[in-house]
């Protein structure tokens, strides 16, 4: 591996203060925040692409971009340090999928498991950063469906309604929408894979 990281008892120090401190000079400040965060963050990327030299590829590409972006003082996630890398990991990861053209799209046996990223409810802080990001591109998937769909979509995924009410709201049968929210899912698949968008955290 690139980063040849010794082992620092210093846990307990602060990123934010470990952050400042490499941005001052200090060099072995890097190396303890990359010792704090490496088996997390390994396991993060590794758990995307399931190849081990890929993954220390990436947390090596991850790092470097940690680096620059810290040298150029562009950093300004002050208390956020572990999500901030691993949203540059997912980044990379992204990366890696489209420039070889394998995006791992999203296959449905349940109909509504392409939302199933936006409700686990045992996502820890950093995680939530990385859903934070998958929500907005699933909000733009929605956002280029025909209204009618879209209007379905909305009331069932968002508003957790039922078909029944869904069907008083709007005025159609319950089969009519049924069938809209089956085509507004078909479509958003094609926009899945139109788009290459990764929805996996």
């Amino acid at each position: 591996m690139l980063f040849k990281v010794a082992m620092v008892h210093k846990n307990s120090i602060k990123d934010s203060v470990l952050v400042s401190d490499y941005i001052s000079g200090k060099e072995a400040s890097l190396s303890i925040l990359i010792n704090k965060h490496q088996q997390r963050l390994f396991s993060f990327i590794y758990s995307k692409i399931q190849d081990k030299d890929l993954t220390e590829d990436i947390f090596q590409d991850t790092f470097i971009k940690v680096i620059k972006t810290l040298k150029k003082g562009k950093y300004n996630e002050e208390g956020k340090f572990l999500p901030w890398v691993m949203r540059i990991a997912h980044n990379l990861v992204i990366d890696h999928f489209r420039k070889n053209n394998r995006m791992p799209f999203f296959k449905n046996t349940d109909e509504f498991n392409i939302f199933s990223v936006l409700h686990d409810g045992t996502m820890n802080a950093e995680k939530r950063l990385i859903q934070e990001q998958i929500y907005d591109d699933v909000r733009e998937l929605i956002s280029e469906l025909p209204e009618e769909q879209k209007e379905v979509l909305v009331m069932r995924m968002y508003k957790d309604m039922s078909f029944k009410e869904i069907s008083e709201n709007t005025g159609v049968s319950i089969n009519t929408a049924l069938g809209r929210m089956r085509y507004a899912l078909i479509n958003m698949r094609k926009l899945i894979e139109k788009h290459k968008i990764i929805l996996v955290h």
